[in-house]
């Protein structure tokens, strides 16, 4: 016993259990915990009328309904292209495919600020883009469309990243099966392959919705920041600092904390329905 014990502990290569779990609970608590801990403390400080004041205000009310409706259209947006390129890379050989791979992570590298300057560069109306579809009719700059092209960008990778390990590690006999029993290609799709990638698939979806709600520097170059018309939820609550307002400030983070835990919990929801549907269809 000893001797099995002891070889046990050999092939460990982190620090015993108790250690280990607590340096992570350290760190957990340090870098996410008390942040957060502070901020609900502080919106708890207004009371519940005072922080429903503030964030039922007729200006917090729009920031929040061009940020939520902004978020919901980069989200579709990148629902449909993420899973697309998710599938382009694992299930084609092209030349360039690794290039094209690394590109996904672009958003996670660049600063969002430098990101929200060359999308309002690129789409202004002098920009490459933005002049063709101004002269089309279509401005992009400056309006609700800026802002969900700005949150699909740095949103893009969470659905791309979060589909594609899972379709990589696909059973191959699954399909072939289907196919020999005469299966047409999107029937394989639909009835094996989405139902197995479908967790995945909403993980990164409401993940990307979650993070399109907090994005900052990206949005504030390309949105115009008009109040009532184009200024998010992000960009008030910076502004209520400038002013020294610490508790409108607090209330209006406090609402996007709220809702990005809100889609926390109705992701695990999701996947775990997912989870239940895809067993018993077995």
């Amino acid at each position: 016993m000893t001797v099995a014990v002891a070889r046990v502990r050999a092939k460990r290569v982190l620090p015993g259990f108790t250690l280990s779990l607590g340096t992570t609970l350290v760190y957990l608590a340090v870098i996410v915990l008390i942040p957060v801990v502070a901020l609900v403390l502080k919106g708890a400080e207004i009371g519940p009328a005072g922080f429903w004041a503030i964030i039922s205000s007729p200006r917090a009310l729009a920031a929040f309904r061009v940020t939520f409706t902004a978020a919901a259209i980069a989200t579709l947006i990148n629902a449909l292209y993420g899973l697309l390129m998710a599938w382009v890379l694992v299930r084609y050989d092209f030349p360039g495919k690794r290039i094209l791979d690394a590109l996904m992570d672009i958003p996670f590298a660049l600063p969002t600020a430098v990101a929200g300057l060359s999308l309002t560069a690129l789409y202004g109306p002098t920009g490459w883009f933005g002049a063709p579809l101004e002269a089309g009719g279509v401005k992009v700059v400056y309006t609700l469309a800026g802002i969900a092209l700005a949150m699909a960008f740095t949103s893009i990778p969470f659905v791309v990243r979060t589909v594609q390990p899972v379709l990589e590690d696909l059973d191959p006999a699954m399909e072939q099966a289907a196919l020999t029993l005469g299966a047409k290609p999107f029937t394989i799709f639909r009835r094996v392959i989405f139902p197995s990638i479908l967790p995945a698939w909403l993980a990164g979806c409401t993940i990307a919705l979650a993070r399109s709600l907090g994005e900052f520097g990206a949005v504030v170059f390309i949105a115009g920041n008009l109040p009532f018309n184009t200024e998010i939820a992000a960009l008030l609550a910076f502004i209520r600092l400038e002013e020294y307002d610490y508790t409108g400030a607090s209330a209006i983070a406090l609402a996007l904390l709220l809702a990005a835990l809100v889609l926390l919990a109705v992701s695990n929801l999701l996947q775990s329905w997912a989870m239940r549907h895809k067993g018993a269809a077995r």
